[in-house]
């Protein structure tokens, strides 16, 4: 058995204002007859509101806070903007609390800035990669996750996916730097 490593963590509690519920079901219909067998209930659990888009561009944010999120295998960070609202982003590796990142559509390539694919440079690593540009990251969001931009033509940007795909996105697609934390996750061993 291998326990999970928590080292990255600042902050045990969550920020209440973005927290929402997360209702189960115990595996039961509408009328209450169990329709999937060997559910139990499992731990109560509340679900951090994630901005996987840039909401607030234009606008630094400070790191607040690295914190452990129950409903992903990755870790999250919790972020401040000048005007004092917070948010949680998914936690590259290498941020610590404490740093300062920026959603632009061009910006410095620094670890957590978010920006255009047609504006990162070719050969670096990113995540939380955009499908459909202002509709929020959907590619290379989980544990240890990592993209590469191998180049971009037109309106199109190469990318290299963690499952070994290349694939065309619209180069007007937001995506972050830098690879996703909790790299191993894939290495943990729960036992019996």
């Amino acid at each position: 058995m291998t326990r999970p490593d928590f080292s990255m963590i600042t902050k045990n509690k969550p920020e209440k204002g973005l927290l929402a519920v997360l209702k189960k079901t115990g595996a039961r219909n509408n009328q209450g007859k169990i329709s999937v067998r060997h559910r139990g209930g499992g731990e109560k659990r509340r679900y951090r509101l994630i901005e996987f888009s840039q909401v607030k561009q234009d606008m630094p944010a400070k790191v607040l806070a690295i914190e452990y999120d129950p409903n992903r295998s990755a870790r999250v960070a919790l972020i401040e903007y000048k005007d004092k609202a917070r948010a949680y982003i998914i936690a590259p590796q290498d941020l610590t609390a404490e740093s300062e990142i920026s959603f632009s559509e061009k910006t410095g390539l620094a670890v957590g800035n978010r920006m255009k694919l047609k504006n990162i440079a070719i050969g670096t690593f990113i995540h939380n990669i955009e499908l459909i540009p202002g509709k929020g990251g959907k590619l290379a969001r989980s544990a240890g996750t990592q993209s590469k931009v191998l180049a971009t033509e037109g309106k199109y940007t190469t990318v290299s996916m963690p499952s070994g795909e290349v694939r065309k996105i619209l180069s007007d697609c937001f995506a972050s730097i830098g690879a996703v934390s909790n790299p191993q996750h894939g290495f943990q061993v729960i036992g019996k």
